[in-house]
């Protein structure tokens, strides 16, 4: 391949189509096209089920509230103490920054010029559109930034309801809430690789949900969709499509989805279709010929986060859906002098100007070029780990690189790696360097050296990423 070949990225978020990539071995400028994935078995081999390995006990570890001594307003004591507590803890998070690799959080974010609105207490509470009666609120930058994400999903600013969630998680409560209200007697359909929070909310809400089977790569499996529609087809589908699982950054076929639910014979007004975006529900629009996620499509809902590739210091999301659908949630507050559609009262106002003050400064061009950064990142780790002979998968359009799990959890926590089963994954955001993936690396190859001597051979993890990105004993001598 020749040097300087570049990523294809969209210009702007309204092109249609796949993702074009390059072929060819690693350039620091290109990225090359993963395999079509096979389907998963339904009968897997039997393995011993690994033991899940929880945190350690925050209480061992916790900050105690103390009472003040009578005199300390005079000597000082206790501000002195916070002050020595809050400066370990700086410099703790500085240092857990540094070799943070496994969740999907943007770390490359300045917000300094917002620190003269912190000694406000700035809440949403109520309707994004609909001023209540409490005057210190941030509406006139929430509104402005579900505007942005509407323009980017293609639906007109009076066919759309929405606002700023806490979490991707509540914005997953909320569209899947919308189905349900929509949809009673809905079934949830929801592939096996979605996030739990999908499932949550099928418990929070008492619905009847059918997990369908996936591909390798994570995506769904539409054939296993298409045969449990038809065997629910007197009920209408309330379908949670996933922009990005949680594990493999798998990408569902959204047209694919649409089509399989239009042969089984739901029409249009028989589903309702979640998408759940959390990370790549903002980057596969700046990435030319992905797969498309626009309400021109019968879709019902939208949902990403904000503090994930945007990067924000609090957790917060955005959620939007059609209006049509959110009157059968929306009630009038006289408390409030105002309506609420939301899951949560009171929500956090500062959120939605730290949103604001990014997609200000970055525009679509700034996250252009982010979003060919990260792809072009997560494809030099993915190369650089087969080549080290471990075993590895990227999907198309994902910056989630997943490998065998380290044997050592110390190692696992060292560089905060989210891992499954026999699988984890180091998310490329774009706050993650070449040097840094280097050092990660470095660190990996040193102790596999000692994790894998003698008899003791790495795991063979052609189950979960496919044999052909599986380098164990066995398939990397078929080669």
């Amino acid at each position: 391949m020749a040097g300087g070949a570049e990523i294809e990225v969209a210009a702007s978020p309204n092109l249609n189509g796949k993702a074009e990539i390059c072929n060819g071995n690693f350039d620091p400028t290109a990225i090359q096209l993963e395999p079509l994935p096979p389907v998963v078995s339904e009968h897997p081999p039997e393995t011993k089920a690994r033991e899940i390995v929880l945190g350690r006990n925050v209480h061992t570890t916790c900050h105690s509230i103390t009472e003040p001594e009578l005199n300390d307003e005079q000597t000082g004591d206790k501000e002195a103490q916070m002050a020595g507590v809050l400066a370990r803890y700086r410099k703790n998070l500085m240092e857990r920054t540094k070799h943070h690799l496994g969740y999907p959080y943007n770390l490359d974010f300045d917000y300094g010029a917002l620190a003269q609105l912190q000694h406000f207490s700035i809440n949403n509470l109520g309707d994004p559109f609909i001023e209540s009666n409490y005057g210190v609120h941030s509406r006139q930058f929430e509104v402005g930034v579900l505007d942005w994400f509407a323009r980017l999903w293609e639906i007109e600013e009076n066919k759309y309801w929405g606002y700023i969630t806490n979490c991707g998680t509540e914005g997953n409560l909320h569209g899947i809430l919308v189905g349900r209200e929509v949809f009673p007697d809905g079934i949830l359909y929801a592939s096996r690789e979605s996030h739990y929070s999908v499932f949550k909310a099928a418990r929070m809400y008492r619905m009847e949900c059918v997990k369908v089977d996936t591909l390798i790569s994570g995506e769904i499996d539409c054939s296993d969709l298409r045969v449990k529609l038809l065997a629910n087809k007197d009920k209408p589908a309330i379908l949670n499509v996933n922009i990005g699982t949680t594990v493999k950054g798998a990408v569902d076929d959204l047209d694919h989805v649409i089509q399989t639910l239009e042969e089984c014979g739901f029409s249009h007004d028989r589903f309702y279709i979640h998408c759940d975006g959390a990370l790549f529900g903002l980057m596969m629009p700046f990435v030319k010929r992905a797969p498309k996620v626009s309400f021109k499509k019968p879709i019902g809902s939208v949902s990403v986060s904000g503090h994930k590739f945007v990067g924000c210091p609090m957790p917060c999301g955005v959620q939007i859906t059609r209006m049509e659908h959110i009157n059968v949630l929306s009630s009038n507050v006289e408390y409030l002098a105002s309506r609420d559609a939301t899951i949560m009262g009171s929500r956090n106002g500062h959120a939605p100007i730290f949103l604001w003050y990014t997609l200000n400064r970055k525009g679509y061009k700034g996250f252009q070029k982010d979003v060919q950064k990260c792809l072009r990142n997560a494809h030099y780790l993915k190369d650089r780990l087969q080549e080290a002979g471990i075993s590895a998968m990227l999907n198309e359009l994902s910056s989630t690189v997943v490998f065998e799990r380290p044997r050592d959890e110390d190692f696992t926590r060292r560089w905060q790696l989210a891992c499954q089963g026999n699988i984890a994954h180091v998310v490329v955001m774009p706050n993650v360097t070449i040097e840094k993936l280097d050092f990660f690396l470095s660190e990996l190859v040193e102790k596999r050296s000692t994790w894998y001597q003698g008899h003791v051979q790495p795991p063979c993890i052609a189950s979960e990423i496919g044999k052909d990105n599986c380098y164990c004993a066995e398939h990397k001598s078929k080669k």
